[in-house]
């Protein structure tokens, strides 16, 4: 059965979802997007998937039907263009929720960023090329409500509608600056993205712990404990009960009594009534931590400085600001710190070499060798 709202179909149960499937199989190209709840629940879900293909715009809500297995065989096959914008966190996200690998990518993202231009995000992209303003409204809209609005039916129909003549102006683009398979690489390797769960303490996730001491980690990380507990059990997300520069400051400062809680940033007088004895058990916990269990930050290894490497850096950056405005594109697109870092250090004295480096691409070693290599030879 497919349910109609403002000439938008969308397909909310088992049979509607395979036939849909069945007509995508006999596509070329479909463009594809989704919207999920991170920003309403504890732990995110897809909740709403969009695709369009050359006639048509369909919506597929898996809150309806969750088992969307008969989406893989379209979805993996090669020979049928999938065209995303910024696809990185959507195919995280299809293979975490349903185990769907996406295969026969082009990320108009990632185009646009081999073009040169400025701002690639959706809006901007649409706007410069068809004139199109998309309402910003609903990007943190909760997608999980049911229904769904007229509006937010129309919001999220206009992420995939446009795709397909978009992509079709950037490849020809990019064919003209003989750039398409560059984007051709990276979109191979962006098909191999996969969600991960991080493990390990939660102050690791934590921005800002790694210059706490031994013991205001351990009153952090039982608050931060506290937090994912509370969080869970509201089914809301961590920064909904708590900021974290407000678990910073009370790791930091470690008050004992609700008194000393008044006036922190983010610890309003509501949260005091609410949460302020939690808080301070939190808090006498990671004081109650014995000082030989105490956690400790991990720290890596750095490499010793050396004098000719930075100097050899240095004139990598220098070399790299040059031959990206002679590309017209960013310079952290063309080729990042890390590897030129990494290319300092072992100083590859001929194009083999230098195309051994971990992560240098293809179309890098093609493209930057000789201007890399030349760098490298300077006294």
């Amino acid at each position: 059965m497919l349910a109609k709202t403002d000439k938008i179909e969308i397909i909310t149960t088992a049979p509607a979802l395979a036939a849909f499937t069945q007509k995508l199989a006999g596509q070329s190209t479909i463009a594809v997007d989704l919207e999920a709840d991170s920003m309403h629940s504890y732990r995110e879900k897809v909740c709403l998937l969009q695709f369009t293909t050359e006639e048509e715009t369909i919506l597929i809500d898996p809150l309806a039907v969750p088992d969307l297995t008969p989406l893989a065989p379209v979805l993996a096959n090669p020979a049928i263009r999938k065209i995303f914008h910024a696809a990185d966190y959507d195919i995280r996200c299809l293979y975490r929720d349903f185990s769907l690998e996406i295969n026969g990518l082009f990320d108009t993202m990632i185009a646009c960023q081999f073009l040169g231009e400025e701002k690639v995000g959706l809006a901007d992209v649409l706007l410069k090329y068809f004139g199109i303003e998309l309402d910003k409204q609903y990007q943190r809209a909760d997608w999980s409500k049911r229904p769904l609005s007229p509006e937010m039916i129309r919001y999220a129909a206009e992420d995939t509608a446009h795709l397909h003549r978009l992509s079709v102006i950037l490849e020809e683009a990019l064919r003209e600056k003989g750039r398409l398979t560059w984007v051709q690489e990276e979109c191979g390797l962006m098909e191999k993205v996969r969600h991960s769960e991080p493990g390990g303490p939660l102050f690791l996730r934590l921005k800002g712990a790694g210059v706490l001491p031994r013991r205001s980690l351990a009153v952090l990380e039982a608050l931060l404990q506290w937090r994912d507990r509370e969080a869970q059990r509201r089914d809301s997300p961590h920064f909904k009960v708590l900021g974290n520069k407000s678990l910073l400051h009370l790791a930091r400062t470690m008050p004992h009594s609700l008194q000393g809680l008044v006036g922190i940033e983010g610890v309003s007088p509501r949260v005091v009534d609410r949460y302020g004895k939690s808080l301070l058990t939190a808090i006498e916990a990671g004081k109650a931590v014995p000082e030989g269990e105490l956690p400790s930050f991990p720290r890596t290894e750095r490499r010793l400085r050396d004098e000719q490497v930075d100097q050899r850096l240095v004139r990598l950056k220098a070399w790299r600001t040059e031959k990206a405005e002679a590309l017209q594109m960013d310079p952290g697109i063309v080729i990042n710190n890390a590897l030129l870092e990494e290319i300092a250090w072992h100083q590859p004295h001929d194009e083999k070499t230098l195309r051994q480096t971990p992560g240098l691409k293809n179309w890098q070693g093609e493209v930057l060798a000789e201007g890399l290599l030349k760098t490298l030879a300077q006294a």
